[in-house]
């Protein structure tokens, strides 16, 4: 098994390489807009460090968010490209799930048994999922969903929350817990353990769970 994990979904443009057991290189650049620029330089250098090569691959996992439009395209659409043109199969995992990941297995004495992970949506509202905490780690028990801040306090009840949702509302959803932003490794880490437990892995569908940013301008017939 040797995945390639690729996510977009945040402000991190995380690039990972695992072999069902561990993570052999990943690389993450911090970049709120230019997630096409930064991502296929990206997975040059982990297949360098892991001494790799796309022909080594046998499955691509994606990030399926939730996140903003544009930078959550990126990451899918590159790696159902990547899984096209080896003839392999490309898997989804809500990314919020990695950071859920990342959080119980670093600090597992800060979440205790449940937890919740929030992540910037724009328009002053955030993404969020609540974790519960199993023997094999934490699992959602409700979301993804958006909403602004002030309608998760009741939620929240003190209970800890990663992701950058507390950074950018700290008087909300703080004082939170690292980290801030998806870990390609936690996502690959997350696959394999799903795979190798034959849980059945998602496809690589986006979530928005909003309408984008940007529309399209519509174009008036003229009436002559």
């Amino acid at each position: 098994m040797l995945l390639l994990a690729i996510d977009t979904s945040t402000t991190a443009i995380t690039v990972a390489l695992h072999d069902g057991e561990r993570v052999l290189a990943e690389t993450a650049t911090l970049d709120a807009r230019r997630h096409g620029e930064h991502l296929a330089p990206g997975i040059e250098a982990a297949l360098r460090e892991a001494g790799a090569s796309v022909a080594d691959v046998t499955a691509v996992i994606a990030g399926t968010g939730p996140g903003p439009f544009t930078g959550l395209r990126v990451g899918l659409v590159t790696a159902r490209t990547l899984a096209f043109a080896r003839g392999i199969p490309v898997h989804g995992v809500c990314s919020l799930d990695a950071i859920a990941h990342q959080t119980w297995a670093e600090r597992p004495a800060e979440v205790g048994q449940s937890f919740l992970v929030a992540t910037d949506a724009r328009r002053k509202e955030v993404y969020w999922a609540d974790y519960a905490v199993t023997g094999d780690g934490p699992r959602r028990v409700e979301g993804p969903a958006v909403d602004k801040p002030s309608d998760l306090v009741d939620r929240v009840a003190g209970r800890a929350v990663a992701g950058r949702g507390p950074l950018l509302y700290p008087d909300l959803l703080g004082p939170g817990v690292p980290p801030l932003d998806v870990s390609a490794g936690h996502l690959a880490a997350v696959a394999a353990a799903r795979l190798t437990a034959g849980e059945g892995l998602g496809p690589p569908e986006p979530l928005y769970l909003r309408r984008p940013d940007a529309a399209p301008s519509v174009t008036r017939k003229s009436v002559l």
